[in-house]
């Protein structure tokens, strides 16, 4: 029966919470790339060439359907041969505003497909110019629909993000990973890296909640 070694946490913890620092800043920062890359995917599906539409659906496609861990392999061990070397983190964290930026397009897409026809009839009776019909009237409409669900995606990527040990990023469950290697105990470190995901998950959760509620009630 195994025994729980207090002595043994409290010594490690310090050596967790910076992984956790490492994953917190993967996830933000990830999370930033896919929701302007996400948006950029959204537009350019919008513009008039069909057969450009395609070609961007096919990518954004062939990205969503691969696995996460293939695609970090791909920019850090292949990338190099090409004379592309980028470091783990940074390439962890392009990989990951990538991968789910494929998903926030289609959040995206969703939220301006959700904007009443009515506002496109009058921005065009008004005669706005593009750029204004989208930066004033509907992005801020279409996005202000989909907080929520952009707000789960990010839940998702930090619950993703221990895939990066793949990669050698010392984000968490690596940092966990090479404590027990250590001292050969691995019930405290991985026990504890269950907990922290727990707790930061289930604030994040609270917060996106909060946020639904504000802008279904406003």
């Amino acid at each position: 029966m195994m025994n729980w070694d207090w002595q043994y946490s409290g010594d490690i913890l310090p050596d967790l919470l910076d992984g956790l620092r490492y994953t917190v800043i993967a996830t933000l920062v990830g999370y930033v790339i896919a929701l302007i890359l996400g948006l950029v995917w959204t537009l350019l599906r919008r513009t008039p060439s069909r057969a450009f539409n395609q070609v961007i659906r096919w990518i954004t496609e062939f990205i969503r359907s691969t696995p996460l861990i293939p695609q970090l392999y791909f920019v850090f061990f292949v990338l190099p041969a090409w004379g592309i070397t980028i470091g783990s983190l940074t390439a962890g964290i392009i990989t990951l505003g990538i991968h789910y930026s494929t998903y926030t397009a289609e959040v995206y897409r969703a939220g301006i497909a959700d904007v009443p026809k009515g506002q496109w009839e009058a921005c065009t009776a008004l005669n706005l110019p593009r750029s204004r019909v989208w930066l004033d009237v509907i992005l801020p409409q279409a996005i202000r629909r989909v907080i929520p669900t952009l707000g789960n995606y990010l839940i998702a990527m930090f619950k993703d993000s221990p895939m990066l040990l793949a990669i050698n990023v010392a984000e968490l469950l690596f940092t966990a990973y090479q404590v027990g290697s250590k001292s050969l105990q691995f019930l405290e470190p991985i026990t504890i890296v269950g907990l922290l995901f727990v707790v930061v998950s289930v604030i994040s959760s609270i917060l996106v909640r909060r946020l639904e509620r504000r802008y279904a009630t406003n």
